[in-house]
């Protein structure tokens, strides 16, 4: 977790802010590709032959490559995906968010040479992968990551039976477990470097304390409390409590030096945390809310803007 808060110190300035839809775009481009120019695909792929012959965009580009076939049931989920990328980054702050995704376009690519090298030693020859190496698995991590951070959240299935996404989450961690055994060496290289950063990112954040770890059991609570679904408009916006920071403000003057009763001086206005979570956070005012709004280092940039009436 420090390690990611002195990333984020250093570049978080650079992180993409609307990657889910950027992420979704890619995906739109290569659906269309693969309806008026299927060809194009095959030279965008994730293939270390054709990489280490000169092709290198294609350590990018193999993310446009769909994941599967287009039908109704591929537009609705990535709507679904689209959410839950966007309630993670509310959740996380962007650069938390670019550090996942990227991480597992990493592992990926690590993955696809290291394959790449087995087949070369076992039969003597390069082996062309093709489009074996996709996104597919990416995305699962991120259902994942989104099932841990908002167990209590209500889906429905087929749009009629309600399931929690704690639920879910396991049911898909059967179907992965079910893939790795009846894959062959490709394909559990593909499955273990795509959920890589699922696995780090949980092992880093997990001991951070429950309020400042997405993957705290408090964590369900936003997505439990009215309008605060990470579906639909009610968790496209999070809800500042003005009273958050007059309550601050008027605990400071009592606040006790030392001791494990002290009042916090700092409180962020979307998630509440202080000082007192975690020695790694930083708060800054927003010049652009009306108010003294005071805000962490994950929301400084991300959250919406006070105005006069809200």
């Amino acid at each position: 977790m420090n390690f990611i808060n002195r990333m984020e110190r250093k570049f978080g300035r650079y992180a993409l802010r609307d990657l889910p839809a950027i992420i979704i775009g890619l995906y739109a481009a290569g659906y269309l590709l693969s309806l008026v120019a299927p060809n194009i695909l095959s030279y965008l792929t994730l293939d270390p032959v054709f990489i280490l012959h000169g092709q290198i965009w294609r350590l990018v580009t193999w993310i446009i490559v769909p994941p599967g076939a287009l039908d109704i049931f591929t537009v609705i989920m990535l709507f679904f995906y689209f959410s839950i990328a966007k309630a993670l980054v509310m959740r996380w702050g962007a650069f938390r968010f670019n550090f996942y995704f990227f991480s597992g376009m990493l592992f990926t690519v690590i993955g696809a040479f290291a394959v790449y090298a087995w087949y070369n030693i076992r039969f003597g020859q390069p082996v062309s992968l093709g489009a074996v190496f996709n996104t597919y698995y990416i995305n699962m991590s991120i259902f994942l990551a989104f099932a841990l951070t908002y167990p209590e959240a209500e889906v429905l299935l087929y749009f009629i039976i309600p399931v929690k996404m704690k639920w879910m989450g396991i049911l898909y961690g059967v179907l992965i477990a079910y893939s790795f055994v009846q894959s062959g060496i490709g394909g559990r290289v593909l499955i273990i470097a795509s959920l890589l950063n699922f696995l780090l990112f949980w092992l880093m954040t997990r001991n951070a304390g429950r309020r400042s770890s997405p993957f705290g059991r408090g964590s369900s609570s936003a997505a439990r409390r009215p309008g605060g679904s990470p579906f639909g408009q009610g968790g496209s916006r999070q809800r500042i409590d003005p009273s958050a920071r007059r309550t601050s403000g008027q605990n400071t003057a009592r606040q006790s030096a030392g001791g494990p009763g002290r009042t916090p001086i700092h409180r962020c206005a979307v998630c509440g945390r202080t000082e007192l979570d975690s020695d790694q956070l930083e708060f800054r005012y927003c010049s652009k809310c009306e108010g003294a709004y005071e805000y962490c280092q994950d929301h400084l940039f991300t959250h919406t803007h006070v105005r006069s009436g809200q």
